[in-house]
């Protein structure tokens, strides 16, 4: 389940580097939908990251070959 979730955030996440890349080229500045697309990047990075730490702080996520 914990991969899976992973995955799906991993999936939105280049999705919307992706789409912020195709508004930039196509908008040329005249709206904000490249600003939103990667303001959306960075929040999905963000809960990724947070959700990656709980997990190992919850122990759902056993880290290993890192410091052993």
């Amino acid at each position: 389940m914990t991969t899976i979730v992973i995955l799906i955030l991993l999936a939105a996440i280049l999705y919307n580097l992706g789409a912020g890349l195709y508004f930039m080229m196509t908008d040329r500045g005249s709206t904000n939908r490249t600003v939103r697309s990667l303001t959306w990047r960075i929040g999905l990075s963000v809960l990724l990251i947070l959700l990656v730490v709980v997990g190992i702080l919850t122990g759902v996520i056993k880290p290993h070959g890192i410091g052993q």
